[in-house]
């Protein structure tokens, strides 16, 4: 298994940077970001001096959406880092959610997020692509320029298109029964699209805090189950609480839930996500002492998950990598 860390692009730019160059002496081999950039630093410009301040490191967004920025400009951008820093890039994308919603915008249809992955993978690896009537290619983009698209996504219809079009999975919570259900629906897609299911990337994403004070963890990590919260209530609107589209306490926990200040968004403290409650912080974050986080990563490890990324969003940022790097990545068979 492969760990990864999740970063916001809060100033100064330095620290995210130097977060990413302590996460790979630790091991860690993807250094993530969130993409909003009315609520955070425009990340394309960090990713740049991330990559630089690391030898190996594989950077990109947790992620995008297909709305905020043209897909032309996005292919372009990672077709340059590429060329800069080698194939060194992943586009972790979605419909849109902070990024979207603050500019009043609703999250972009799966029919345009298909679109869109199509364009912009296309543009970075070096193809002709079809935009917007036009014929498209970059002509600078080496032989070679290689762009994985990952694709988070969590209702039904989503996990389809995951598993028929792209090259990985990002499940935004570490919850065991959430991940094999979700894994056998991207995989049975996959499948079902003629695909090879076990070529597709798995990648479990979620917050991560070690020490011994369980109370203060949750409250620490709150914040998570608000912001999963935010795609749960899509599902809800979608399929009805009852469905048997998703697992029922899944959404069980929103019913509590009476809305989102996305000035807080991602972040621990906020009234917002009083809501969640502790049972729900448990199975989607990963909280306790080393040897529980060993015995959880070893099980979704043992269900298919290639990669687990750590939100890194607590007040106990340098100390969970070191524990990550020195005690448990190193026990992790």
């Amino acid at each position: 298994m492969e760990f990864g860390v999740v970063l916001q692009n809060d100033p100064p730019a330095s620290r995210v940077v130097d977060l990413a160059r302590k996460a790979e002496t630790y091991g860690f081999t993807h250094g993530w970001s969130f993409d909003s950039h009315m609520l955070w630093q425009e990340p394309y410009v960090i990713y740049s001096q991330m990559l630089a301040a690391t030898d190996r490191m594989i950077v990109g967004p947790m992620v995008t959406n297909p709305g905020t920025r043209n897909w032309t400009v996005t292919g372009s951008l990672f077709a340059t880092l590429n060329d800069m820093y080698g194939n060194r890039t992943v586009c972790g994308i979605g419909r849109g959610d902070s990024a979207m919603r603050v500019l009043g915008h609703k999250p972009a249809k799966l029919s345009t997020l298909s679109d869109a992955m199509g364009v912009i993978k296309g543009l970075a690896e070096g193809d002709e692509v079809t935009y917007n009537g036009t014929q498209q290619q970059i002509p600078w983009v080496k032989k070679g320029s290689k762009l994985p698209v990952l694709m988070a996504a969590y209702g039904p219809r989503a996990l389809k298109l995951c598993g028929s079009e792209t090259d990985g999975f990002i499940l935004q919570l570490a919850d065991p029964q959430i991940t094999e259900w979700m894994i056998g629906a991207v995989r049975q897609a996959a499948e079902e699209a003629g695909r090879d299911p076990d070529s597709l990337y798995i990648c479990v994403a979620a917050p991560a805090y070690v020490g011994d004070d369980i109370e203060h963890q949750r409250d620490q990590c709150r914040w998570f189950g608000g912001m999963v919260g935010n795609h749960v209530a899509d599902l809800v609107a979608r399929y009805g609480d009852q469905s048997d589209m998703v697992p029922q306490y899944l959404t069980d926990y929103i019913k509590g839930r009476e809305g989102y200040d996305y000035s807080g968004h991602g972040k621990s403290g906020h009234d917002h996500t009083d809501f969640v409650p502790d049972d729900i912080v448990d199975k989607f974050c990963i909280l306790g002492n080393e040897e529980q986080h060993i015995e959880r990563l070893q099980q979704l490890k043992d269900l298919g998950v290639d990669q687990f990324a750590i939100y890194l969003m607590h007040d106990q940022k340098d100390e969970t990598l070191s524990a990550y790097g020195q005690r448990i990545i190193p026990n992790i068979t």
